[in-house]
């Protein structure tokens, strides 16, 4: 997929980059990445693969913009507040690279939806604030066989890593899944969420970024995939910690003997992006 003459002068500073080149930005262009959830996370992660050439981006969420999103989800302004957050979304990327397709899904996932939705992208990244979304996402992924970035926040900690169960690793066992980290999702009402506790606006600018750059690395293949690893970040202490994460052979939807096969599990629970 050849540049234009206006893309190589947008994206010089890649170009020069030995790790990109001509031939990582005419990957990126060719690819689709659909992020799930325009939300604190998906903000910086659409600003920034729109910024990077990424050729198509689907934003699935049905929210509306609200005016407390607006401390840390930079996708939209004040103008915003009651839009749709996928067509306001929209906007701004157009506005940012007018060479990007953003496919705006004005819906919500669920277990109808998801594997169809998800089968049409090269790579997902969750930008969710539930665990019903996130173990949805996760096993569609695996289902469908697309590699997964996830990241997730607290009020002054962030987790960023890159699913990828369907592959191997060197030494020829799976990576680890999202249900390898948590087999199961802590009962409701003991993780108190975001409204609750507040969160550190900044924080998720931070973990979305490193999710942006661990989607361009998957597609362009420059340097380490974070599979098999999670990144802590801890805000108040400026620490980082990267951890090592193996797969569960006892785990249900990857392991020897996996007894979720689809997504019926999932239909018992009320998913929102």
């Amino acid at each position: 997929m050849s540049l234009s003459a206006d893309e190589i002068a947008r994206y010089k500073r890649h170009l020069v980059l030995k790790e990109i080149g001509g031939a990582g930005q005419q990957k990126l262009k060719a690819a689709r990445v659909l992020i799930v959830g325009a939300g604190g996370l998906g903000s910086p992660l659409a600003m920034y693969l729109a910024a990077a050439g990424v050729g198509t981006l689907g934003i699935i969420d049905d929210d509306v913009v609200s005016l407390d999103n607006l401390q840390r989800q930079i996708l939209f302004d004040t103008q915003s507040v009651n839009a749709s957050k996928v067509e306001s979304a929209k906007a701004t990327i157009e506005r940012l690279n007018p060479h990007v397709i953003v496919e705006a899904l004005n819906e919500r996932l669920t277990a109808d939806n998801a594997e169809e939705i998800i089968f049409n992208y090269d790579i997902i990244c969750d930008g969710s604030d539930n665990f019903a979304t996130r173990y949805l996402v996760s096993d569609a992924c695996y289902l469908k066989k697309r590699t997964l970035v996830f990241g997730a926040v607290g009020p002054f900690d962030g987790y960023v890593t890159t699913f990828k169960p369907h592959l191997k690793n060197d030494e020829g066992k799976p990576f680890a899944s999202y249900r390898c980290l948590f087999p199961q999702a802590p009962p409701p009402g003991t993780v108190p969420n975001c409204s609750e506790v507040g969160v550190l606006g900044a924080v998720v600018g931070v973990i979305g970024t490193l999710q942006a750059t661990e989607v361009i690395k998957e597609i362009t293949g420059a340097g380490e995939s974070l599979a098999g690893h999670l990144i802590i970040y801890d805000a108040l202490g400026t620490r980082f910690q990267r951890v090592q994460i193996s797969w569960d052979p006892d785990n249900e939807l990857s392991g020897r003997n996996p007894t979720i096969r689809d997504l019926s599990i999932h239909r018992t629970s009320k998913t929102n992006v």
